[in-house]
Formats: C-alpha cells, sequence, structure tokens
C-alpha cells in the first residue's frame, strides 16, 4: 500500500508540474527527499513522463493529425510549404538539440546534475530568464509565422531543461518569447515541441534501465500507477496553462520558482534534507 501511495504521489507531481513552468524534474527530486525515499532516479522521472506525454497528445489530437496529413500530401505533392507541413518539420527540427544535448551529457544528466544545489540554482536562475524574456519581449508573432530559424532557438532552449531545475516548459516558452511569440502559441509551440523529445527519452531509459525499472510485480505497479496518474493530472495542467498564460504574466512562477529554489538552499544548509 504504501507503494500505491507514493507512486499516486509521484504521479501527481509529475503532472502537475511537467507543462507548468516550475521544473517536474526539482519537485520529482526534492519532494521524495522530504518522505526520506531518497533519489527517485532520472530512469523513473523520464519513464513516467510518457504519462504526461499520452495526456498532451490526446489534447492536441487534432493538431497531431493535421500536421501528419500535411506532411503526407507534402511527401506527395513536393509542396511543404503549408502551415501544417512546415509546423511539423519546425517541431522535428527543434528536437534536434535536445537529442543530440541527451545523448553526449546522459551520464552528467543521470549522476551530477541531479545534485540539489544544482536543482536550487537551476530554478532560480531560470526563472529570471524567464522573468525577462516575459516582460521585455513584443509577443506579437503567431504560431503560423514563426520560422525555421526560430524552431532552432526554441529547441536549444529546450535542451537546457535537460539542467533539472531549468522547466522543459519554462525554458522553451521564454526561448519563444524571446522569439516574440503570442503568449498562447509560446504554450502550444512548448507543448507539442515536448513530445518526440520526452517520449524518445522515456522510451530509451525504460528498455535501458529496463532490468533495473522492473524488477519485480511491485515496481511495475509502481511504474504504472504512477504514469496513470501523471497523465490524468497532466491533462488538466495542459488546460490550466492554456487558459492562464492568456491573460497573465508568468510572475506567479517566476516567484514560486525563486522561493522553491531559495528553501531548498536553507534546507540543504540546515541538514533538514541531504543532497
Amino acid at each position: 500500500m504504501t507503494e500505491i501511495l507514493k507512486a499516486i504521489l509521484l504521479g501527481v507531481v509529475q503532472g502537475l508540474t511537467e507543462f507548468l513552468p516550475v521544473s517536474s524534474t526539482a519537485h520529482l527530486r526534492i519532494i521524495p527527499t522530504f518522505f526520506g525515499w531518497g533519489d527517485i532516479g532520472a530512469s523513473y522521472t523520464a519513464v513516467i513522463q510518457v504519462g504526461t506525454m499520452i495526456a498532451i497528445i490526446l489534447y492536441f489530437r487534432s493538431d497531431l493529425m493535421n500536421m501528419t496529413k500535411a506532411m503526407m500530401l507534402s511527401l506527395k505533392t513536393k509542396d511543404f510549404n503549408s502551415k501544417d507541413t512546415r509546423l511539423l518539420l519546425m517541431i522535428i527540427i527543434g528536437t534536434i538539440p535536445i537529442v543530440v544535448a541527451g545523448f553526449l551529457l546522459k551520464d552528467l544528466i543521470r549522476h551530477q546534475f541531479r545534485n540539489m544545489y544544482i536543482v536550487a540554482a537551476s530554478l532560480i536562475f531560470f526563472s529570471v530568464i524567464l522573468m525577462i524574456a516575459d516582460r521585455f519581449t513584443k509577443k506579437k508573432v503567431d504560431l503560423n509565422s514563426i520560422t525555421y530559424k526560430d524552431g532552432i532557438i526554441i529547441g536549444i532552449f529546450q535542451a537546457m531543461a535537460l539542467i533539472p531545475g531549468a522547466s522543459r516548459s519554462g525554458s522553451t516558452i521564454s526561448g519563444a518569447f524571446f522569439r516574440n511569440m503570442t503568449r498562447e502559441d509560446a504554450a502550444r509551440f512548448s507543448f507539442l515541441l515536448s513530445i518526440p523529445a520526452v517520449l524518445l527519452s522515456g522510451v530509451y531509459e525504460l528498455f535501458s534501465q529496463r532490468a533495473t525499472l522492473l524488477s519485480g510485480d511491485s515496481a511495475i505497479l509502481s511504474l504504472v500507477i504512477a504514469t496513470v496518474v501523471s497523465g490524468v493530472v497532466g491533462y488538466w495542467s495542459i488546460w490550466f496553462l492554456l487558459s492562464f498564460i492568456k491573460k497573465h504574466s508568468m510572475m506567479l512562477f517566476v516567484v514560486y520558482r525563486v522561493i522553491f529554489g531559495i528553501l531548498i538552499i536553507v534546507l540543504l544548509s540546515m541538514g533538514i534534507i541531504q543532497n
């Protein structure tokens, strides 16, 4: 029963924080520490992200179907200028930086990058980046007007989220703001861009760490429960952020991240939590 409750809690945390710009990895790193569970590991984190990716696929199923149909037609006609084809190509191009960085830095991501001081510093530093991007950009470019250059630059920002505490959505939304994208379209592109990267990460970790992750029925059940819960909660989180970002700035998340980062440092220095 304890393992089931633990899986439910981790699933809720993942679902809430994956799409909000507050860093799911940071929360999945610190919350188990509060309960004395230790670090659940980058592999476990990557696998339960598949649940939130299923949520985003369901949420944006119409967009994904339109992009797929448009690409099939483009391959037939050799005309790749339709808005849906271009959007799919930009998602593919924007995924390249995080795939390359993830492959080159995989050992650092699993070990050194999960240092709690790095997590806290990333929460604070990237909150400043988000604040600057939010307050000092024009936000006039819609999703149909972005270029391949925009896709690459936003993809580089997504790659920064490999550092725990940076936040995938926070980084990509920051990158989109710096390219002057409107609030809602910045969030939409951030969500769509996350699909291939997180699915590839989850499948890779599940395969490469299958012996550890799937060692026993309880471990499998825990993963399944956490993944399902993260998907359900994640679907709501997508709706919430898209609704919120239309009318509000990102300052709520900036302030939360700074407070959370400072709290981690204080708790570490006091010995209440261990690195």
